[in-house]
């Protein structure tokens, strides 16, 4: 009777099996199998037998999602039920052609993160996979193989999958400034980064020693290894007091406890210029004597600071190098001294402190030296002067100057009224001082004793006459043209003597060179 074949599992048909080797001979690949091949052979060669085997197979994979903290250990459950024809168990990560194998059941690797919780286990193949990083992430698949008719391992079954998530946490933040020194004033950008956490969710926060700060938004990306980095930027505007100023990054993530913090202090990256002023020993300095020149310069940081003297562009060598002394708000004060001998030579030198801070261009600040000798009957004038003290010496010189002019400009203006109103032509005439006789006599009303006539500069051609009345006694003044030149009669001043009550007598006649002339007339009762 001819033996029918027996079937596999889900009905696939099988084709006949070469003949089976000698019970005692060697199998010519695998000498191991020797033992136990025939029974397990002969068993399949039963009718019906292989008909039976993975019809009853089952595999369980349970686990949908796991997740797990990076640098822990992982656990994927996988377990098998029922009879199955040979073929090994493997895990793989991912499915079609990007999967992998992490686990086989005929390799055994010792340096291998992934072992089996129960090795002898012929239903159990759970596995453990230690240290977990964040580019183990991905699903896993709890495979069954089984061997083709051409010794091929093929998939016979497979369990659902099982999707792990590694937590990673986020690096240390790292907070950066600028490349250069910016000085108080200046806006200068800072930047936090974090990264190699997962999941993708992520908060930052700035402050600046306690206060909160404004940021930027954060910009987050992606790793080739599942994880996710994250840079966020503020601009701050720094300060003169910012020397023991820090800036605070702040992460929060679901993976932490306590959030993570980055710092950086401002100090690395603020210059404050100083400010200098160069003082001498109080004026006068005689000839010979010793003047100490002192620059003081004040409130700069950082600390490297180099002063240097200078005597009309020579340099002057100074014997106590000082050093800069810190100050309670953190910036540093230095104060540097030099001698120099007042000889006549030197009057009006000009002493030079040169002061370059932080590597920038020198800076140079001056005073003068003015020394007198004072056994030559002068005074001593050693001094100093600055810049600033020259200039409101100047300032004030030239508002006294105005002033100056103001008044002298006044005092002309007024001069010149004064001439033009005693420039009137005029004639006075007054009665000389009467004798004893005369006061005794009755005084005679009509006696003309004073007169003065005006004349009007501008028109000299006018007669003009003054009388008292038709009985009194009158002056009359008559004028020509007067000619041009300085023989013009400006003023007269005529004194007229007693006019007794004689005859009239004619006027005289008027000189030839058309000059100004008066006569006086008088008419009796």
């Amino acid at each position: 009777m001819k033996r029918q074949p027996p079937s596999r599992a889900r009905g696939r048909a099988v084709k006949p099996r070469a003949p089976l080797p000698a019970p005692m001979e060697p199998h010519p690949r695998d000498p191991g199998r020797t033992a136990w091949a025939l029974p397990c052979l002969l068993l399949l060669a039963l009718p019906g037998v292989g008909a039976q085997l993975g019809q009853g197979f089952s595999l369980q994979q349970p686990q949908t999602k796991v997740s797990v903290a990076a640098g822990e250990t992982v656990t994927l459950n996988c377990t098998t039920s029922g009879i199955a024809e040979p073929g090994p168990v493997r895990w793989l990560k991912g499915w079609d052609r990007g999967n992998k194998t992490i686990y086989d059941q005929t390799t055994k690797d010792p340096s291998s993160r992934v072992t089996r919780a129960m090795n002898k286990s012929k239903t159990d193949f759970t596995i453990h996979i230690r240290n977990v990083q964040p580019e183990d992430t991905g699903t896993y698949y709890c495979v069954k193989f089984v061997k083709s008719d051409s010794g091929v391992d093929q998939v016979f079954q497979r369990g659902d999958g099982t999707e792990v998530s590694v937590l990673a946490k986020p690096s240390p933040p790292l907070v950066s400034g600028p490349e250069q020194r910016a000085e108080p004033g200046q806006s200068v950008p800072f930047t936090c980064t974090t990264g190699g956490f997962f999941p993708k969710e992520i908060g930052v926060k700035w402050f600046k020693n306690k206060d909160p700060m404004v940021a930027q938004p954060p910009q987050v990306t992606e790793s080739r290894v599942k994880t996710y980095n994250i840079s966020s930027t503020v601009m701050v505007t720094l300060q003169e007091d910012d020397v023991r100023s820090q800036l605070i990054c702040e992460v929060q993530h679901p993976t932490l406890l306590v959030p993570l913090q980055g710092r950086y202090q401002l100090s690395r990256v603020l210059r404050v210029p100083p400010s200098v002023e160069v003082l001498a020993e109080p004026s006068p300095v005689e000839v010979n004597k010793t003047v100490t020149f002192t620059c003081l310069v004040k409130k700069f940081y950082p600390a490297n600071v180099s002063v240097s003297w200078l005597e009309n562009g020579s340099e002057i060598k100074v014997e106590n190098i000082s050093r800069p002394v810190e100050l309670p708000q953190g910036l540093f004060e230095l104060r540097s001294q030099v001698e120099v001998q007042a000889t006549e030579e030197k009057n009006g030198s000009t002493i030079v402190c040169v002061v370059v801070h932080d590597g920038r261009a020198p800076a140079s600040y001056s005073a003068f030296l003015w020394t007198s000798n004072p056994g030559q009957g002068g005074l001593s004038k050693g001094f100093q002067m600055d810049k600033g003290d020259m200039l409101i010496y100047i300032v004030v010189g030239v508002v006294c100057t105005v002033l100056a002019l103001l008044v002298a400009a006044i005092l002309y203006l007024i001069r010149t009224k004064q001439i033009k109103g005693k420039s009137s032509p005029s004639a006075r005439l007054h009665e000389p001082e009467k004798s004893s006789e005369a006061t005794t006599q009755e005084s005679d009303p009509n006696n003309l004793t004073y007169a003065d006539l005006n004349f009007d500069k501008e028109r000299k051609t006018i007669r003009r006459m003054v009388e008292m009345s038709q009985q009194s006694e009158y002056a009359c003044i008559q004028t020509n043209q007067a000619p041009n030149g300085d023989d013009n009669l400006t003023y007269a001043d005529l004194d007229m003597v007693h006019l007794s009550k004689a005859p009239k007598r004619p006027a005289p006649r008027p000189e030839e060179a058309s000059s100004e002339y008066a006569s006086v007339q008088i008419t009796r009762k």
